[in-house]
């Protein structure tokens, strides 16, 4: 596949980031956040995608699907609010940001590496659900203050934090982002991108009928089972086959997914303009009884 896959990266895969500005959020004026020296994270609530058999581009009808926790280890950070004080403009809304990202226990907290400056909290509406919510939120010096919100779908049959190949269940747990791909040229992120006329074009129709062409036309891999630092058109899965694989945000065909995070077409480029691999990105998921442990 590799002979026929036209690559356009910003930096090759595995290469470190350097001293190069970030491209800016450009989010809606009323929820525009600023980067430059914030922590960002993303409260996404999902449905499912991905196919947990065929190679993406290879006439499967959705990408290959997997998921489960990841392992990572970092102090859970604070625990309490700031208190609120009598201010106006960006300073009333830094004293009202809560201290700790919402929704998240112990547990959880811990599993967030003590680097990761950026956060894709993914939220489900339920254990069985394939709808999400995505909130984003910047870090500040008085805590996590949220941006706009952002609807996505998970996989069909909503979540599970033993992911088998499938099980049409998106995975729980804490994953990092490092790579990102897509049919379309890169739209300006930092993260290495892989473009692939073949291996990110996908045909057919989804779990409810739904066509599913473009929606592979962005993609940042969600590091569970592969291999960071690789294109997500890598095969290599360290767990085994059986545990799936190919777990990616992508573009939402209007439908459930076979285990990935779907989100609008902008959304996706916005988000893709906005990860850093110098701030450490991870994404956040799963039900909220799992993510309240």
């Amino acid at each position: 596949m590799a002979s026929s896959i036209s690559r356009s990266f910003r930096r090759p895969f595995g290469t470190p980031p350097g001293n190069r500005q970030a491209t800016p959020l450009t989010a809606p004026a009323p929820t525009r956040l600023g980067f430059s020296a914030a922590v960002l994270t993303l409260t996404v609530t999902l449905a499912a995608c991905g196919s947990t058999d065929a190679v993406p581009g290879a006439g499967s009808v959705l990408a290959p699907a997997g998921g489960a926790s990841a392992n990572a280890s970092a102090s859970p950070g604070a625990t309490g609010t700031t208190p609120p004080e009598t201010t106006t403009g960006n300073e009333a809304s830094a004293a009202s940001a809560p201290a700790q990202l919402p929704g998240l226990g112990p547990r959880t907290l811990a599993d967030i590496p003590a680097n990761a400056r950026q956060v894709v909290l993914v939220t489900g509406q339920g254990k069985d659900s394939s709808r999400s919510q995505v909130v984003l939120y910047q870090r500040t010096s008085a805590g996590w203050e949220p941006g706009a919100t952002w609807q996505a779908r998970n996989a069909l049959k909503g979540w599970t934090d033993d992911h088998h190949a499938g099980d049409l269940r998106s995975p729980s747990g804490v994953f990092t982002l490092t790579d990102a791909g897509g049919l379309l040229a890169d739209p300006g992120t930092e993260l290495p991108y892989d473009q692939s006329t073949q291996g990110f074009t996908i045909k057919g129709k989804g779990l409810e009928g739904e066509s599913v062409a473009g929606s592979f036309d962005y993609v940042v891999a969600i590091n569970y089972n592969r291999e960071p630092g690789t294109s997500p058109l890598d095969w290599t899965r360290p767990l085994g086959q059986a545990k799936g694989g190919g777990i990616w945000l992508h573009v939402d065909h209007d439908g459930p997914t076979h285990g990935c995070v779907a989100l609008k077409r902008g959304h996706m480029k916005e988000l893709l303009r906005t990860l850093d691999p110098r701030l450490h990105p991870v994404a956040v998921m799963g039900d909220p009884g799992f993510l309240a442990r």
